[in-house]
């Protein structure tokens, strides 16, 4: 299949008083595309996740990457080093997950807006901090489709503090797809069971994707745990997720 043309650029995404940045991606021409939301990881909208936001818009969708930290880091990127992840991890905690949600909240109605965008259902993406995230943006209303990428600490806590991200899962209302090293050292076998285990109870459509020798940040083909063939693996199931539950529905 020949790729999209498309085109990118940073744009503000209105939310109350707030300007939120984010990276804009989509097909050029005319057309009716579904749009998607990227998570970042704790490193930022760096190249890796406009990369991402890319490579989906080159499949036909108009997809965009709010910068999660503005709040408190505004324009923050970097790269992979020790240092990058302490000072990444710092800003995590800085977090709310209400404030996470109106921001990714607000990344839908920017999109709804657009002329290209269809208005009937949004998919989700998101890596690291952002699968985590991902997972709490899958009980928005819009968001039909999720990808939900090794998001640690889904079981036991929740940005900003309270009952932990995985007690929402019952307000899941969309299919969602997670993926999961099983050497990630941050995120125990017994946790991504407790994960399948509560889709299963609440009967959230979803599938768990195990891939037995990735670690953390197997899909980041600039960390040094990149996996290529789970990466390759796991981007042929997000393609099929986007394309049966929001090209298809």
């Amino acid at each position: 299949m020949t790729s999209i043309e498309i085109r990118s650029s940073h744009v503000k995404v209105p939310n109350g008083d707030l300007q939120v940045p984010a990276y804009l991606t989509m097909p050029v021409g005319e057309g009716s595309y579904p749009g998607i939301i990227v998570i970042q990881e704790v490193f930022g909208v760096n190249e890796h996740i406009r990369d991402v936001t890319e490579r989906i818009a080159k499949e036909g969708y108009v997809a965009i990457a709010p910068a999660i930290f503005h709040r408190v880091a505004p324009n923050f990127e970097v790269g992979y080093s020790p240092q990058d992840l302490e000072l990444g991890r710092k800003y995590k905690q800085q977090t709310k997950a209400a404030e996470l949600l109106s921001d990714i909240q607000a990344a839908i109605d920017y999109l709804k807006d657009l002329p290209q965008v269809r208005k009937d259902g949004f998919g989700c993406i998101g890596f690291c901090f952002g699968g985590h995230v991902a997972y709490l943006a899958a009980t928005l209303q819009d968001i039909q489709a999720t990808a939900s990428f090794y998001g640690a600490g889904l079981t036991s806590q929740t940005p900003g503090g309270g009952a932990p991200t995985i007690t929402r899962t019952p307000e899941i209302s969309g299919t969602i797809y997670a993926f999961f090293g099983m050497q990630d050292a941050s995120i125990p076998a017994a946790d991504v069971d407790q994960i399948e285990a509560e889709l299963k109870k609440y009967q959230v459509s979803h599938k768990i994707f195990r891939y037995a020798q990735a670690d953390h940040g197997f899909f980041c083909d600039r960390r040094a745990s990149y996996n290529p063939e789970a990466a390759a693996d796991a981007w042929e199931h997000v393609k099929r997720l986007f394309q049966q539950h929001l090209k298809e529905a």
